[in-house]
């Protein structure tokens, strides 16, 4: 079966990694791909949100399954397009991935489904926001209601921060119209993890858990990014907690879903708070999360690509994954400047010296390659990912690969894993 896939980040190397493994898969294109996907498909320079150049390319090369890995294209309705044209896909469709794509959807589904979150307003009159705050009180977290790339969210801690944020959102338009309408929710405490699920409409099949890192530095300070590192299994999701989720999150979700005659089909994710009253969801995502697929990935034995095909024809029953007993993490290397304006062009060196490391895989996620050598090309470069027999000895793997990395303003956090190692 040839597969096109769909992105070019690290999530999307860990799942062509992963699909490269299966005995189904054939050819494997990503469009359009980075140097990393490029040792394990054929990348083709087609923007993801490209629907033309997509569609024709897949009925050209007779493409089995599109596997779609960013938010934009599910958000835009490149699944409905490319299930109209008759190629078979693994991504939710338009209405689907208004889960992600609206917060303030999502916020008044849960909402009617009785799924414990956290209380909101939301707002696209910044002077009413700014009232609300004054009224209201810090701390209190804003957010971008629309697509933002994991910057839209601010927790404030005092009020001037969280009417900075409201200017920055809806005055300024920082995250362009994803910020037209912000959503003020109560601030909440308490480990998050995040919890995927493979969804095929009527079926749930939940994965490993995972944990992320999305401050930009040590000790869990600085801006909010994409995420700096993850590991799976998280020791703070017990069986009874994760059936709890399942219970309270999943199964009325998907149940408020069909009654809204929206058919789910893909990667639901669910961003989870433990509070002392019990798990809230803090947002759901409806594709593979960045950076903890790449974890994932190295610990799932089952076949990705029977997986997919199960969901996308509704089987997902007849399924059963393997994983790896033993915890896997990864750190992200960041590019000077990131999360605000960063750098690009820097030159990468170290890359397979890190790769040649046993249990080791360097995902790519923002990198590219100039006259021959391999450079910086985003603001999350690299995802350096091992898979130990302890966390603390996955966490020495990724760090010692780290240390033969190098570039010009190079960043990353040094205690990923922190909470779960104390």
């Amino acid at each position: 079966m040839n597969i096109l896939l769909i992105g070019s980040g690290g999530r999307e190397h860990a799942l062509a990694w992963k699909l490269k493994q299966s005995p189904k898969a054939e050819r494997i294109y990503c469009a359009p791909g980075n140097p990393g996907i490029a040792q394990v498909a054929e990348c083709v320079n087609i923007g993801v949100t490209d629907f033309d150049k997509i569609e024709k390319f897949a009925r050209d090369k007779q493409i089995g399954l599109v596997v779609i890995g960013p938010e934009d294209p599910l958000a835009l309705g490149l699944t409905d397009r490319l299930q109209k044209a008759g190629i078979k896909v693994f991504g939710p469709n338009k209405a689907a991935a208004r889960l992600e794509g609206d917060k303030w959807f999502a916020k008044e589904l849960m909402r009617h489904q009785s799924v414990p979150t956290a209380d909101a307003r939301s707002f696209t009159d910044a002077d009413a926001a700014d009232e609300y705050v004054k009224m209201h009180g810090a701390p209190l977290v804003v957010k971008a209601v629309g697509l933002a790339k994991g910057k839209g969210v601010s927790v404030c801690y005092r009020d001037v921060e969280a009417i900075d944020a409201i200017d920055q959102c809806i005055r300024q338009r920082a995250f362009g119209e994803a910020g037209a309408r912000i959503v003020i929710e109560e601030f909440m405490t308490g480990p998050e993890c995040s919890i995927l699920a493979f969804i095929d409409r009527r079926n749930i099949y939940i994965m490993e858990t995972s944990q992320d890192h999305k401050t930009i530095d040590d000790g869990d300070t600085g801006p909010m990014t994409g995420g700096m590192g993850a590991y799976s299994p998280t020791p703070v999701i017990t069986d009874e907690v994760l059936a709890q989720i399942e219970r309270d999150v999943f199964v009325p979700i998907l149940d408020g879903l069909i009654r809204e005659d929206i058919e789910y089909k893909g990667i639901l994710y669910a961003g989870v708070m433990l509070t002392a009253a019990g798990p809230r969801v803090l947002e759901f995502n409806c594709r593979f999360g960045d950076p903890e697929t790449e974890p994932l990935m190295m610990r799932l034995k089952s076949d990705l690509l029977e997986v997919m095909l199960a969901v996308a024809d509704g089987r997902l029953d007849e399924i059963t994954l393997e994983w790896d007993r033993r915890p896997a993490m990864c750190v992200v290397a960041s590019s000077k400047g990131y999360p605000g304006k960063n750098r690009t062009g820097d030159v990468i060196t170290g890359v397979e010296a890190g790769d040649e490391m046993a249990d080791v895989k360097v995902f790519h996620c923002g990198t590219d390659t100039v006259d021959g050598q391999l450079v910086t090309a985003g603001g999350r470069v690299l995802a350096v990912t091992a898979i130990g027999d302890t966390l603390k000895d996955a966490q020495k793997k990724c760090y010692d690969a780290m240390a033969k990395i190098n570039f010009d303003g190079m960043h990353y956090r040094r205690d990923i894993g922190h909470r779960a190692l104390r």
